[in-house]
């Protein structure tokens, strides 16, 4: 029998691709692989917006709390682990369907994207070089001399993908930007991009950051400090994680805490909507559009008619 293409729900942070994944599971009878650096911790259910447990409970949702928030899980393990959740959904002849944000994760299962080689001694030397005074302007000068291709294209502030750089371009002996273009064959898919204007999706954000507290994120990041992790854990340090930490710590207040959290997201989302218009597959649908789910089921269901279309 001809295996169904995966489909894969993208779009910017905020726009409902997750709303729109649960109805289409519920309608075709699919499981749902979350392509979600954070969801993949434990313990961080309020502050990765994940599926709640009547939502995984009604779908079978993978790839969400396979980690605990120290260990080191980047887009390595990932790949390892959705191909083999994948692999289990089909051996049960169901279809699956990719739902994320997060680029490299969606690119490292759907694109064959080939992560580079890890090195526990040597990231764990560049993490304590990292936090010593000035140790962090001095990686990043090492790396522009490195690689300068990678260093301007990866946020200084994202300490954990500079680091990434520098490790492997120690251990291959080439461009981090050369190395992350290795790909195996790509997997066949149906691309569906929820869009909306800017301005609507930023209401969005702040709607959900709002609820995020009266949810209780605060008393979850104070719950994950008592149990023993630290705030500068990568885990740690997703988005609105660290800038609360602050209040927890009175540095700054509440208010002040969520408007750093809705620039660093604005942030985000622009880089998410950079990467996605490269993408020629992509079919985009308007996210505020009346019967949403029913226009994403007839793109699907015509790419599957019509295969080389």
């Amino acid at each position: 029998m001809t295996q169904e293409p995966l489909i894969v729900i993208t779009g910017p942070t905020g726009v409902g691709k997750s709303a729109l994944a649960l109805e289409i599971a519920h309608r075709r009878e699919t499981e749902i692989l979350s392509a979600d650096s954070r969801q993949v911790y434990r313990y961080m259910d309020i502050g990765t917006a994940k599926p709640t447990l009547a939502e995984r409970a009604a779908v079978v949702h993978h790839m969400v709390d396979v980690a605990y928030p120290n260990e080191r899980y980047s887009v390595v393990e990932f790949r390892r682990d959705a191909q083999r959740a994948l692999a289990l959904v089909r051996k049960e002849g169901r279809g699956a369907i990719v739902v994320g944000g997060s680029p490299h994760y969606i690119q490292a299962l759907v694109d064959g994207l080939r992560p580079a080689p890890r090195h526990e001694l040597l990231r764990g030397w560049l993490d304590r070089a990292d936090e010593t005074e000035g140790g962090q302007d001095r990686l990043d000068a090492w790396l522009g001399r490195l690689d300068p291709a990678a260093a301007r294209g990866i946020d200084r502030r994202n300490r954990r993908r500079v680091l990434r750089a520098i490790e492997v371009i120690l251990l291959t002996g080439r461009p981090f930007s050369d190395v992350g273009r290795q790909r195996d064959p790509s997997l066949d898919a149906i691309f569906i991009g929820l869009r909306t204007e800017r301005t609507r999706l930023y209401a969005r954000i702040r709607g959900r950051l709002e609820a995020m507290v009266r949810d209780g994120w605060l008393e979850e990041l104070r719950l994950l400090l008592a149990m023993g992790y630290s705030e500068r854990l990568p885990a740690l340090t997703a988005t609105g994680y660290s800038q609360l930490a602050g209040v927890l710590r009175g540095e700054r207040t509440l208010p002040d805490a969520l408007e750093l959290v809705e620039y660093a997201t604005h942030a985000f989302v622009r880089r998410q909507e950079t990467w996605l218009r490269h993408d020629a597959r992509v079919h985009w649908v308007d996210a505020d559009a009346p019967g949403l789910c029913q226009r994403a089921l007839a793109v699907i269901d015509a790419r599957i008619a019509a295969p080389g279309v």
